[in-house]
C-alpha cells in the first residue's frame, strides 16, 4: 500500500509542473474518480477554476460554503455563474442552526474572534462536507499571500491530498484566462474589493493595496483556516 506522502510526492514530481487543465483532468478522471471535489468560494477569481473544471465534468461536485454572512452578490454570483457554466453538482454548506445560535447568537464574533467565527462557520462545515472525498482541489495561487508563497500543486492535510493547480499562475495569467473566455466578474470588483470573503471581514482595497488587504483588516489574519491546522476549539 503506497502510504499517503509517498502518493503526494509522487504526484507532484510527475504533475507538479504540468498545465492547470492538465492537472485538474488528472485529478478528475484518473486519480481520484468520483472521490474529488472542487472547493469554490465564487470569490474575485473564482471564474477560471471552476471554467477549468466544468469543461472536463460538469458533473464534478464543487462545495461552496455559505457561512451565512456572504454578501448577497457572492450568493447571487454563485448561482449565475453555477448556470453559465453548467455545472450540475454544486453543494452549498455550512454551519448548523445550533452552532449559529450557540457561538454567535448576536452575530458580532467576527468582529472580535475572528479566528473563532471562521472555525465554526467555515472550517467544521468544510470538514463535515470533506468526508467521503479523498481529496479536493483548490483555487490558491502563490502570489496572493505570504503563507502561500511556497505552495505546491500537491500536498496533504490530515485527513486529504489537496490539488492547487493554479498554484503558479499570476494576475496576468487570470485576467487572461477571463478575457479568453468571457468569463463573468465578480459584481463587487467594479466597487473596488479585490479579495471577497464574507461581508463583516471584507473591505475595498485601494489601488496601492496587496489585493488581500481588504481580508479581516485590523487583525494578524491572512487565511481563514481552512489551509491551515486548526488553531481554535469550535465549541468555545
Amino acid at each position: 500500500m503506497v502510504h499517503p506522502l509517498d502518493l503526494v510526492s509522487d504526484l507532484q514530481r510527475r504533475l507538479g509542473y504540468a498545465p492547470p487543465a492538465q492537472v485538474l483532468s488528472a485529478a478528475v478522471r484518473e486519480l481520484f474518480p468520483g472521490r474529488v471535489a472542487v472547493v469554490s468560494s465564487f470569490g474575485a477569481e473564482s471564474a477560471v477554476l471552476l471554467h477549468m473544471a466544468a469543461a472536463i465534468d460538469p458533473a464534478v461536485p464543487v462545495l461552496f460554503v455559505d457561512t451565512g454572512r456572504h454578501f448577497v452578490e457572492t450568493l447571487d454570483y454563485r448561482d449565475r455563474l453555477a448556470s453559465h457554466l453548467g455545472l450540475r453538482d454544486v453543494r452549498s454548506v455550512g454551519p448548523t442552526a445550533e452552532e449559529v445560535a450557540r457561538l454567535d447568537a448576536d452575530r458580532s464574533r467576527a468582529t472580535w474572534d475572528p479566528d473563532g467565527c471562521c472555525a465554526f462557520r467555515k472550517v467544521a462545515p468544510l470538514e463535515r462536507a470533506l468526508q467521503g472525498f479523498d481529496a479536493w482541489i483548490t483555487g490558491r495561487k502563490r502570489f496572493q499571500a505570504a503563507t502561500r508563497l511556497d505552495l505546491p500543486v500537491f500536498e496533504r492535510d490530515a485527513t486529504h491530498v489537496k490539488i492547487n493547480p493554479l498554484a503558479s499562475w499570476n494576475t496576468a495569467d487570470i485576467a487572461g484566462y477571463v478575457a479568453a473566455h468571457r468569463l463573468p466578474p465578480h459584481p463587487l470588483l467594479a466597487q473596488g474589493f479585490r479579495s471577497i470573503g464574507c461581508a463583516p471581514c471584507t473591505s475595498i482595497v485601494g489601488a496601492e493595496e496587496d489585493p488581500r488587504a481588504g481580508r479581516w483588516r485590523g487583525f494578524d489574519k491572512v487565511e481563514c483556516g481552512i489551509h491551515l491546522p486548526a488553531q481554535h476549539q469550535i465549541g468555545k
